[in-house]
């Protein structure tokens, strides 16, 4: 009954907006002007930018296999699939008619979703037109899974309809299957913002790293933290040098300033200096590839104040020894899986003696690094195979891959 009133009141949107719409409105309920409107096998939806920049491995994987179109429930979503040389437009709201015009003008064979954009008049009409649904980095938190328990008529048909899911973790597997999900749509697990950093192919191998230090992305009062550090590691560990990138080069004077003040030369990137320099001041954009790749360890920025922390996940790509400080909330799941595996460390108290510690042992640092990058990739999950499976779902070749979403799921076993 409550479905009915839901498609009902969306049905009466649908109706009273659609003469009426301009501009975004108009967009979302199809009122646009398209011509000639070329179909697209695959529909790929994400929420906005994040969404959408975190799966961009296999949006270009798809993309480069298929006529693609994505959508976003933003214009800053829509603009960045567009800027990648994608179709991009906004989503279809959630009205009988938005989606009747949307799926008449473009014929998808498969919807693709990313992590919980979840409506239930597109689930209903892609089901209904025969468009299979496949949900990528899906996520279900303890909270959410209980305020969805409390609405099964929503949330069960929903997820009855998926015909394949990859979720970010074991918990919301086990989370959605409760709900409603059946265990035979589950698809390899997949953790899509690690799919970028698993991209990147490390630099020179650690040991083989001049005796360098990065502090990344450090914010105001964190760089006095690292500087007095280095100093006392420094007279201990000969050679040892460091770069400095400050998350926002604007404050690039200041941080110059603290280095100065301890005695130290001051060499900014900006200025041409590069990674053999004693002491780096990396003020310039764009090039922390290059700095993690000088590294063997890296202190992460935003931990030694609290600001949560930043991503371990950029160092441990490059394999870099992974040091930190107490604050680390934004990532403390993450933070906790590198510890476990011995492929990071909290600085103590006095942190000085706790580079020194490392730095004398660049075998440790090493290994360190090396574990780092497997646990990332381990966590990442492989894409391949999950693109394979979406086209292969679309009726598209894949050129002997292993592609067929069946198996992917288990339906084949």
């Amino acid at each position: 009954m409550t479905t009915l009133l839901y498609r009902s009141a969306s049905w009466l949107a649908g109706a009273t907006l659609g003469p009426f719409a301009s501009g975004e409105m108009a967009e979302r309920m199809l009122r646009d002007a398209e011509p000639a409107a070329r179909p697209a096998p695959i529909w790929l939806h994400g929420a906005s930018v994040g969404e959408l920049t975190s799966a961009r491995p296999v949006i270009e994987m798809l993309a480069a296999r298929t006529d693609l179109l994505v959508t976003a429930n933003t214009t800053t979503g829509r603009q960045t699939a567009a800027d990648w040389g994608l179709r991009a437009r906004l989503a279809p709201l959630d009205t009988p008619q938005a989606l009747r015009r949307f799926l008449g003008r473009y014929r998808p064979r498969v919807a693709v979703t990313l992590e919980n954009e979840l409506w239930p008049n597109r689930s209903a009409l892609l089901a209904a037109s025969g468009v299979r649904q496949i949900v990528i980095g899906a996520r279900m938190s303890e909270r959410s899974a209980r305020r969805w328990a409390r609405l099964p008529w929503l949330i069960g048909p929903m997820l009855r309809r998926i015909d394949g899911l990859s979720a970010q973790d074991m918990g919301s597997e086990d989370r959605l299957t409760a709900l409603g999900l059946p265990e035979a749509s589950l698809m390899p697990r997949m953790q899509l913002k690690l799919l970028g950093p698993a991209r990147n192919r490390p630099g020179p191998a650690p040991e083989t790293r001049p005796h360098t230090v990065l502090a990344a992305s450090t914010h105001e009062g964190e760089e006095e933290l690292v500087l007095d550090a280095f100093m006392t590691a420094r007279r201990q560990v000969a050679g040892l040098r460091l770069i400095v990138a400050p998350r926002h080069p604007v404050r690039a004077d200041d941080v110059a300033r603290h280095i100065a003040a301890r005695g130290l030369p001051v060499s900014r990137r900006s200025e041409g200096a590069d990674e053999t320099a004693p002491v780096l001041l990396a003020d310039t954009l764009g090039e922390m590839a290059r700095w993690y790749d000088s590294a063997f360890i890296c202190i992460t920025g935003g931990s030694l104040v609290p600001k949560g922390g930043h991503t371990p996940w950029e160092p441990a790509s490059h394999e870099c020894a992974i040091l930190h400080g107490p604050h680390v909330a934004n990532f403390s799941e993450d933070y906790a899986l590198l510890h476990a595996v011995d492929a990071a460390e909290t600085l103590s108290q006095d942190a000085g003696r706790s580079l020194a510690r490392l730095a004398r042992a660049p075998a440790e640092a090493a290994a360190m690094g090396a574990r780092a990058r497997a646990l990332l990739l381990s966590r990442a999950g492989e894409a391949g195979p999950l693109v394979a499976g979406i086209l292969n779902a679309a009726g598209l070749e894949t050129g002997g891959e292993d592609a067929d979403i069946g198996a992917m799921t288990g339906e084949n076993s």
